[in-house]
């Protein structure tokens, strides 16, 4: 679980700084918060021309500051970039929390993809992420966060599972192996570069596979289990570590989400959409790059198309004021959970992550009750009204949630409105947060959460390529 701070302009800043150490612009409202160029942990020449051209032709200067502080958020504070024997190396933490996510970590880089073939410096970068990525799902392909110390004992070491040094936190979840599978076959399809996809890199897809087959519970419930001692039931699971039972229809278990909290059905429907669309990415990479083995691209796509069919038969609910939309999550027994959370993958989030078109009937279906007060998690408040979930709490919402509306939505008034919303409630801070709340976003959580904030401003940068009549002031 990720430790959750509870801010009220507390003064603590999106690099993890307090403003007595900042200098400030003239203009009082729009301080300068980001962290200054001696103290960047990396400087991108192409992201900073990306900023340039930004506020030089978008004229609201709220959305110019905000574009400033939040895009470079990952590179600012967050990334540690070495060469090990010639071969990039890329650590990266996730904001107030020393230690890499496997999900969080791709989705930080992510948005930079888009500049690397004119920025050498970036590429290395980011086939560094994909390197030390690697290394942590050979390492232990069921923990969610790692240590760049490989002899670090954290904070977690008493949880009731396999721990072993240099592991943070061993939640299982899906899409912890379906975010470094995204960000290399992306990068590979960017680039052209192959040098990160080497027979380490086919071992970790490998047992990627693996994980997911036994996590289909089709002859035993595997050997992941997991439980903790503490007063959040989110943090741990119920029936000896292995979550409520399910039936083995074909999908895969996720024991928690990408929130970090525990699944209650353990088929989580958003991440084995991620993972049909990431076991054919993986098989596509090795089809074309270690075309000697046949068997394990066949052995992907196999449980992909598997898993595809057990999501539109098990998967889905008839809903009595929207129809059939697809569930949270289900058990194969024929219970379900209908809600959506704010963490990607979600339901939200699908076509996102290229998991299903837009148009999709049932899709449209879910968008609907997911963006409705019929969804559990989803608060409306004087201030703003959004998707957030148990792991922020009642009445939390979460940025995140807004920006995925605005990247999922091709309604231009529904991209303003959510980019609008955002601009409202960074509670003058000039960054993103993990939550807010939906009466006073001036009580929100997590003052350096760099993804919220590179997601956001991966929104603005392709509005104002897109649409940037919706960035007026």
């Amino acid at each position: 679980m990720k430790r959750r701070i509870f801010l009220r302009n507390t003064g603590l800043l999106g690099a993890g700084l307090l403003a007595s150490e900042l200098s400030f612009a003239a203009a009082p409202q729009f301080p300068v918060v980001r962290v200054a160029p001696s103290k960047r942990h990396f400087k991108s020449k192409s992201v900073d021309a990306a900023i340039k051209t930004f506020q030089s032709k978008v004229k609201n200067p709220e959305l110019q500051w905000l574009f400033e502080n939040c895009f470079p958020n990952t590179l600012d504070t967050t990334v540690y970039y070495t060469e090990n024997g010639g071969k990039p190396d890329t650590y990266v933490i996730t904001g107030d929390i020393d230690a890499m996510w496997l999900r969080d970590s791709s989705a930080q880089v992510w948005p930079y993809l888009q500049f690397v073939n004119e920025d050498k410096p970036l590429k290395n970068l980011i086939a560094g992420v994909i390197n030390h990525q690697t290394k942590s799902i050979l390492k232990d392909p069921y923990a969610n966060a790692f240590y760049n110390d490989p002899a670090k004992i954290g904070e977690w070491q008493t949880d009731h599972t396999t721990m072993s040094p240099g592991i943070h936190e061993r939640k299982w979840e899906i899409d912890s192996l379906c975010y470094p599978i995204r960000l290399a076959y992306h990068y590979w399809k960017k680039t052209g570069d192959t040098k990160p996809f080497d027979a380490n890199w086919k071992k970790a897809i490998t047992s990627t596979l693996q994980v997911f087959k036994e996590q289909q519970r089709k002859e035993n419930r595997g050997p992941y289990h997991f439980q903790r001692q503490t007063t959040q039931p989110t943090d741990s699971l119920p029936m000896g570590g292995y979550g409520f039972p399910v039936n083995p229809v074909g999908l895969i278990c996720s024991a928690f989400r990408p929130s970090d909290d525990a699944t209650i059905f353990p088929f989580l429907i958003p991440a084995n959409f991620f993972a049909v669309v990431s076991l054919q990415q993986a098989a596509e990479m090795i089809k074309a790059l270690h075309q000697e083995d046949s068997a394990l691209v066949n052995e992907l796509l196999a449980l992909a198309d598997e898993v595809s069919v057990a999501i539109q038969k098990y998967g889905t609910a008839n809903h009595p004021k929207y129809g059939k939309i697809y569930a949270f999550e289900v058990d194969g027994f024929g219970s379900s959970y209908l809600m959506d959370d704010s963490n990607v993958p979600s339901l939200l989030s699908l076509p996102y992550l290229g998991a299903i078109a837009e148009n999709d009937e049932v899709y449209k279906n879910t968008r609907k009750f997911v963006l409705s007060t019929d969804n559990p998690y989803y608060f409306k408040g004087s201030a703003a009204e959004g998707i957030g979930g148990p792991h922020a709490g009642q009445d939390m919402i979460w940025p995140m949630s807004l920006t995925i509306r605005a990247l999922t939505s091709n309604d231009k008034e529904e991209i303003k409105w959510c980019i609008q919303t955002l601009q409202k409630t960074h509670a003058g801070t000039g960054f993103m947060h993990e939550s807010f709340h939906k009466d006073d976003p001036a009580r929100f959580t997590r003052s350096w959460f760099a993804w919220s904030n590179t997601l956001f401003g991966e929104l603005l940068w392709r509005t104002y390529n897109t649409t940037p009549e919706l960035l007026k002031a």
